[in-house]
């Protein structure tokens, strides 16, 4: 539908621009600049600084730019005598009570405040009274509000938490003069959002509490690069000093992140710089003492004792696993050796325990269609996911179209605050989300008047619950629907059957299907082919039976893979391991030689997001010690076990080889696979969602992060019916078993648990003795 435009003219230009635009609006659209301090594009309108003021003919006073919506005719003047005396009025203002400290400000450079006080205020104040002073606040470990005297009520940080992150965070308390800007009661900011109210603040009031101090505006570097936490694909602005990440800041891209980045995309850098970083080649000799070497001697040693592997028991013996956010050059080298050895055990899925989830894909999984597209839909319902947490920016879409009229319907095992509107929520056991499913599909064929198929002919004349019926109803209603699928469903052990059931009510309903996925760079994983072909074995049939060596990538066995317990045992079994990481503590237990593999600022390579969008990024930093980029590494070693086909020249010339400009057509969300109701488990079943801080080893090393409340020390979750049921009281320790192990662990009442569940973290260490994340749990008392 075309706009319908309005002609204007501003500072003697005639314009179009379209019916119901803001002023501040139309004169950017012409390239003519309003100085601003309260207006950002993404948040409503506050018209509280007045800095934006414009002269409007036959208004008797000037009106402000960001709040007057244009007519037409209207005869606008930016730059007139009254304007500049309007402007220069409310910049004295503004500078009454703001203190003279840019030079000791983290703002200072890059502060919006200091560039219009040069452009629009007066030389000297005629304000000789003493200025304000407003007590610092503490906002936790990410956000510093210490010179909170700098703030000038622009509201900003207040809006961006009402309407963008969801929670109302921050608020206004007391009137004129003492006004000021505070948390609830002192609480510290929580949202996985929080860090964007730094780079909105227009003033030094809001600054990075990592970064303070750390560096002048104008020393840092800055690169740009691609996130590796989530799929995504956040761009980043990776600010340098002296070779070192000191600061991130997010590169707005509209039809990806817009100009928001995640606090874990933000402060994950921290952890690059961690004591723990690995930077020379290690071997472990005959003692059990760990050895630094050259790299050399590590390739050798590693090379040696492949070809031992493979004479001795056969190649099918050999196993090589890598992370989701591997690059797609690493995975297709990684692949490419190993196939060339002669094993087809290569996987990257970690958390998958389906073995049949391959078998009935027919492409490659993605997103299903683009953001632009999701801003237009009128109902979706997500199956299996802590939306918020695994995907704080996808989570912020949603809550954007919730606001305009859309429906969102949740179907989980854990009922977290989402902090948007949502219309209707199921939440049961792990083991009955694909029953579930399947009640959602016998409901809207009763509504469309369909025949049951004969796999859900016991669920005919069956009561369907109230909310079912309503996400059925709504779903059956036309219009642009969607569904998508979290990490937990393609995590379940019947996640194909899961998955068949889903994709049968997409089909049913006519709404789009799609998969949220893991990790940066699920697409290029399953594009380059690292995954089990050819009686090949996935990463949990690889820890089921342990292999006589494994080649582990970019993430720590024990809090990386659904069963860490499981996976460090069989490690433990095999006779020889080789750790590729950035981290010498996470490899030291298993490992027989750890070579110090770059983390992603410091190697190039591409990433493929969820919605299909390839991107590649540069190193940002050089290599930390004899740190090397993995492509380079898995060359080298190919060359010593005389591989041919691994002599490149540089990165570009590896990448040209291998990128396919037609790798969209490979993309499928359809199935072969047969629906089902799944197997309900009797008994308590743990949910184990993964703390958005503990999701990666970039993360788990970042001090801020962990100094968050979202890793914390976990408790053991249940409602009030199950710990009355169990006979247990609410901060009381128990002793939680499965069939892996057990550990002590207090009680918290938690209503969000559904019932016959029990919540227990995974992605800790403290945790991992429970070992699955979908097993059953027992409770003792001590």
């Amino acid at each position: 539908m075309e706009k319908q435009m309005v002609d204007i003219i501003i500072d003697g230009k005639k314009v179009s621009v379209p019916k119901g635009s803001k002023l501040i609006q139309a004169t950017q659209s012409v390239g003519c600049y309003v100085p601003h301090f309260c207006y950002h594009k993404k948040l409503s309108i506050a018209a509280n600084c007045r800095m934006c003021l414009v002269e409007v003919e036959k208004s008797p006073k000037a009106l402000p730019a960001c709040a007057t919506v244009v007519s037409d005719g209207m005869v606008v003047h930016t730059n007139s005598k009254k304007v500049k005396e309007a402007q220069k009025s409310v910049m004295e203002f503004l500078l009454i009570n703001h203190p003279l400290d840019c030079p000791v400000c983290d703002k200072g450079g890059e502060c919006q405040l200091q560039d219009l006080a040069v452009g629009y205020g007066a030389t000297q104040s005629r304000y000789n009274e003493g200025k304000r002073v407003v007590f610092q606040k503490n906002l936790g470990p990410l956000i510093s509000a210490s010179e909170m005297s700098r703030c000038i009520h622009c509201t900003r940080c207040i809006r961006f938490g009402e309407e963008i992150a969801g929670v109302v965070e921050l608020g206004m308390i007391n009137r004129g003069e003492k006004s000021e800007i505070t948390s609830f009661l002192g609480r510290s900011v929580e949202s996985e959002l929080s860090g964007n109210m730094i780079d909105i603040c227009p003033v030094g009031a809001l600054t990075s509490k990592p970064f303070r101090f750390s560096a002048r505006n104008w020393e840092l570097a800055r690169r740009k690069s691609i996130s590796p936490h989530d799929s995504f694909g956040t761009n980043l602005i990776m600010q340098i000093k002296r070779d070192k990440v000191i600061r991130v800041v997010p590169f707005e891209v509209e039809n990806i992140n817009e100009c928001w980045i995640s606090d874990r995309d933000r402060f994950s850098y921290d952890g690059l710089n961690s004591k723990d970083r690995l930077s020379v080649p290690m071997v472990k000799d005959d003692s059990g003492k760990w050895q630094e070497v050259s790299w050399q001697d590590a390739i050798y040693k590693v090379s040696r004792e492949l070809i031992r592997i493979k004479e001795s028991y056969g190649p099918h013996e050999i196993g090589a696993m890598t992370s989701e956010y591997s690059t797609l050059e690493e995975y297709f080298l990684f692949g490419k050796m190993l196939r060339v050895l002669g094993s087809n055990n290569t996987d990257f899925r970690l958390r998958q325990t389906d073995s049949n989830f391959d078998n009935y894909l027919d492409g490659v999984p993605w997103l299903g269609l683009s953001l632009k597209e999701i801003e237009e839909l009128d109902v979706v319902v997500v199956i299996g996911s802590f939306l918020r947490k695994d995907h704080p920016l996808f989570a912020q879409r949603l809550r954007q179209i919730s606001k305009n009229g859309a429906k969102i319907f949740i179907i989980d095992n854990y009922a977290s605050d989402q902090l948007m509107n949502i219309s209707g929520r199921i939440s049961v056991k792990p083991s009955a989300l694909t029953k579930t499913i399947a009640k959602l599909y016998v409901a809207i064929s009763k509504i469309q008047g369909k025949e049951i198929p004969k796999e859900f002919v016991s669920l005919k004349d069956s009561n369907i619950e109230n909310e079912i019926e309503i996400i059925a109803n709504s779903l059956s209603h036309g219009g642009k629907n969607a569904i998508f699928l979290g990490n937990t469903i393609v995590s379940m052990p019947d996640a194909s059957t899961a998955f068949a059931n889903s994709y049968g009510v997409s089909v049913l309903a006519g709404a789009k299907l799609g998969f949220l996925t893991y990790g940066a760079n699920v697409l290029g994983g399953y594009l380059a082919d690292f995954i089990p072909k050819d009686g090949g074995k996935n990463v949990s049939q690889m820890f089921q039976r342990p292999l006589k060596s494994y080649l582990i990538m970019h993430f720590d066995p024990l809090l990386d893979t659904d069963n860490g317990a499981l996976s460090i045992k069989s490690l433990s079994e095999a006779e020889f391991n080789v750790a590729f990481v950035s981290y010498a503590s996470q490899a030291k237990e298993w490992a027989n030689v750890m070579l110090p593999i770059s983390p992603f600022t410091e190697t190039s390579g591409s990433f493929i997001n969820s919605q299909g969008i390839l991107q590649s990024f540069k190193s940002v930093v050089s290599p930390l010690g004899l740190t090397k980029p993995a492509w380079k590494v898995i060359c080298s070693l190919s060359a010593v076990l005389g591989f041919p086909g691994f002599k490149y020249e540089s990165f570009d010339s590896l990448s040209k080889s291998i990128l396919n400009e037609n790798f969209r057509d490979k993309l499928s969300n359809s199935t072969s696979s047969s629906m089902g109701l799944g197997n309900i488990k009797q008994g308590f079943e743990r949910v184990a969602d993964l703390p958005i801080y503990r999701s990666d080893c970039l993360v788990r090393h970042s001090v801020p992060l962990q100094e968050t409340s979202s890793s914390k020390k976990p408790f053991l979750r249940i409602n009030k019916k199950s710990m009355n049921l169990l006979r247990l009281n609410e901060n009381e320790e128990v002793v939680v078993s499965s069939d892996s192990g057990k550990l002590k662990i207090k009680i918290l009442v938690d209503d969000c648990v559904p019932d016959n569940v029990m919540h227990v973290s995974t992605g800790f260490e403290y945790t991992s003795p429970l070992g699955s994340s979908f097993c059953t749990l027992n409770v003792e008392r001590l």
